[in-house]
């Protein structure tokens, strides 16, 4: 309905509220004058104690340059203008909402996150058009059940709250795809939650959930499930039917058994760290084909089966902090980028190998499986040349493992023929580390730039490049957009570009910690390709700690959250 058509209907308290007192906080007009244009508000971040009446009825009030009299523009005319649809008002201190919120009915965007809210108006069921709601931190202990009529909502965040139970009617929200519960108190999920078909992203972490219902399986397109930090014992085993499922959360439960998921062949990560896991049987891998993230730390695992080198899609597996004694030489065939050993009794690998890193761990298992074909006279013969610094080449690491070996030389710089020895062959990893560079890079050394030269390596997946004396993210490396890890912990670097960053579309291990970040940019969020954000050690106050631990979605969830508007 148009403006001209409601106009007769003139609201006897319009511009009441003009002048006086009583009037409340205000608004600058430009920022109306705006939102009648735009159909967006924010108001974030300004202080407010109450919403001014003003916001409330920008619909129905005659602006104030029409009640002065003012001329306007044929682009300006109040009447034809558009109702508010968008309105944010998160990081205000605002206790309680008016029941006036029903003046907005064309709101399709309600953001009031950051709060001092205890309640929701009942009002709020008339926004029949909305379709994303973020009360997250907030003091909610409870939903009204007029939440339950809003059929068009698909994004619903009630993270960090004080809710104790979830209203009944909640299934009704057949459009819903979005639904974050974290941080609050929940102690049971309704069953009837089986029945929110359109659900993609239900996170449930950091409640008091003992048990999930195993009508949760029924949810056929969800893709993340994340149930970190609660009191779990038990994973329904319907859960191994999802079939959509692509990423799942159980870190910090008391879980001591593994459900079988032989449906899930969708699943990319499967998060299980910090519980009391001790047996990872072949019935729980066998059907995991497209998996890249394996976390299995702070387990009580004991032994690792044969059948995880099947998992050849795998890129990161930390098995940190078990009583893992042994590892299955098949390991060293998977094409692991990053590998996790650290807190473990293994007797087989020597220390100072797998201080060494990922690569070298692999290389040496790879090689322990050539000594058994060796002694079946079944090996394949290592060639190597010499170059005229007098270094050996392994020319076999070169082509068959697209390994750039050069590490432990205590040299000052890397022969030209040893790039000359690449030429044919795509690298795909390079370590240069335990050296005295001063201008080619690996960790160890005192490397504070990086060489323009290096974009040419267009092939180049992982670089690392920690305890250096960097003191900003090399600029050559945004334009390696191959790159997939970039470890650059343990220097001096302090700031990075996201803009910059985003376009790195391949990059999904990023680790900064122990470096001097006094900020985080918010739009380091929107580099939603990173499945792996290392930030600890730095001097940043935001994120805090408790966001940190997280992981890496919600950090990035955070950041996005900050972006002004």
């Amino acid at each position: 309905m148009s403006r001209q058509l409601r106009a007769p209907r003139f609201d006897p308290r319009a511009g009441f509220h003009a002048e006086g007192k009583d009037r409340g906080p205000s608004v600058p007009q430009g920022l109306l004058k705006a939102a009648r244009s735009s159909g967006q508000l924010n108001l974030a971040g300004r202080n407010l104690g109450e919403v001014p009446q003003c916001v409330w009825r920008i619909n129905v009030d005659i602006p104030e340059e029409a009640n002065q009299n003012l001329s306007f523009s044929s682009t300006e005319r109040w009447w034809d203008q558009t109702d508010l649809t968008k309105l944010i008002i998160s990081s205000n201190k605002l206790q309680s909402l008016s029941d006036d919120l029903r003046l907005l009915p064309a709101l399709t965007v309600l953001d009031i996150h950051d709060n001092q809210l205890t309640s929701l108006p009942s009002a709020i069921r008339e926004l029949d058009n909305l379709q994303k709601l973020n009360v997250s931190h907030n003091k909610l202990k409870i939903l009204p059940e007029e939440i339950t009529s809003l059929k068009n909502l698909r994004t619903l965040h009630l993270q960090h709250n004080e809710l104790t139970c979830i209203p009944e009617g909640f299934e009704h929200l057949s459009c819903l795809e979005d639904l974050d519960l974290s941080s609050n108190r929940l102690a049971t999920v309704p069953a009837d939650f089986a029945l929110l078909s359109s659900l993609l992203r239900l996170n449930l972490s950091s409640n008091q959930l003992k048990n999930l219902p195993a009508e949760i399986s029924r949810m056929k397109r969800l893709k993340h499930l994340d149930c970190d930090a609660n009191l779990l014992e038990t994973v329904p085993p319907d859960v191994g039917s999802m079939e959509s499922l692509e990423l799942l959360y159980l870190r910090r439960n008391k879980l001591r058994v593994l459900p079988e998921f032989p449906s899930c062949r969708q699943l990319k990560e499967l998060h299980l760290a910090e519980n009391q896991i001790e047996k990872l049987g072949a019935e729980h891998l066998q059907h995991l084909q497209a998996i890249l993230v394996l976390d299995l730390r702070g387990n009580k695992l004991r032994s690792v089966p044969e059948e995880m080198a099947l998992l050849q899609s795998l890129e990161r597996l930390d098995l940190s902090n078990n009583d893992i004694s042994s590892l299955p030489c098949s390991l060293g065939n998977l094409h692991l980028k990053f590998l996790a050993l650290e807190g473990n009794p293994l007797r087989t690998i020597r220390r100072e190998i797998i201080a060494k890193g990922t690569q070298e761990v692999l290389k040496y298992l790879r090689s322990k499986i050539k000594d058994d074909r060796t002694n079946q006279n079944d090996s394949v013969p290592e060639t190597a040349m010499t170059l005229p610094s007098e270094a050996r080449v392994n020319i076999h690491a070169i082509a068959t493992l697209k390994l750039l070996d050069y590490s432990d030389k205590q040299a000052t710089l890397i022969p030209d023929d040893l790039f000359d020895a690449t030429k044919t062959t795509l690298i795909t990893s390079i370590n240069f580390s335990k050296n005295q560079l001063c201008e080619i890079p690996q960790r160890n050394n005192f490397l504070s730039s990086l060489p323009e030269e290096m974009s040419s390596l267009t092939k180049l997946q992982t670089i690392n490049l920690s305890f250096n004396r960097f003191k900003v993210f090399p600029e050559v490396l945004y334009r390696i957009s191959t790159l997939e890890a970039v470890l650059i912990s343990n220097n001096q670097v302090g700031s990075v570009d996201p803009q910059k960053m985003k376009l790195m579309e391949n990059l999904n291990t990023l680790d900064l910690q122990n470096n001097d970040l006094l900020q985080i940019p918010p739009e380091l969020g929107n580099c939603v390709q990173l499945r792996t954000l290392l930030l600890d050690g730095n001097p940043f106050r935001v994120p805090r700690a408790a966001i940190l631990m997280k992981g890496t979605a919600a950090v990035l969830e955070y950041l996005r959250d900050r972006i002004p508007a």
